[in-house]
């Protein structure tokens, strides 16, 4: 009988110990349907800071070491006009729909990104994560996407990442949901 108490003790104090370990911190209140301001760049420094910030949420994730390097070399690539570093960064898959450097510096020859926020990181099927991020891109208004030709935009979107060569990659956008969403600046 002795023995019954001992574990059950232990397997109480190990679940209320897991529990807490494992909860979530409180979130702030946030309209469920707007995700808030990007940024408070004025409008001729923008995009703003090259760094990637996150959430509260986000830096209590375990995942959070293991995602935002990966982000932050993503971006710095861009940025940079490397496209060797930006292959790191991704999918395999995604390489495949950017195969040459010459088409991809093409697609990215006035992108300037910046003001870049983690809102989320969530398990997905098969050890994968979806990442919420928002980002300010600027280029030239030629370069634009074709349904939002604007020199700036407030990007919202949901990036899958999965887990390739011993850490995980940018993985290519389900064109099916709403992602991503953009604004004029």
């Amino acid at each position: 009988m002795p023995v019954l108490v001992v574990v059950l003790s232990l397997t109480v104090g190990g679940g209320l110990l897991a529990r807490e370990m494992y909860l979530r911190p409180e979130a702030k209140a946030v309209d469920s349907g707007a995700v808030a301001p990007l940024t408070s760049v004025e409008p001729d420094d923008q995009p703003g800071s090259g760094q990637v910030e996150v959430t509260d949420d986000v830096a209590h994730h375990p995942q959070d070491e293991a995602v935002r390097p990966v982000i932050q070399a993503y971006f710095d690539s861009i940025n940079n006009r490397n496209y060797d570093a930006w292959k790191k960064t991704v999918s395999v898959q995604r390489v495949q729909q950017k195969p040459s450097a010459e088409s991809w510096a093409k697609d990215f020859r006035s992108t300037k990104d910046g003001s870049i926020m983690i809102y989320r990181i969530e398990p997905a099927a098969h050890g994968s994560l979806r990442v919420l991020l928002g980002f300010t891109s600027t280029q030239s208004k030629e370069d634009a996407p074709e349904n939002l030709k604007s020199g700036c935009i407030h990007w919202r979107l949901v990036w899958p990442m999965v887990f390739q060569g011993g850490g995980f990659k940018i993985d290519t956008v389900d064109s099916t949901g709403r992602s991503p969403e953009g604004e004029a600046c």
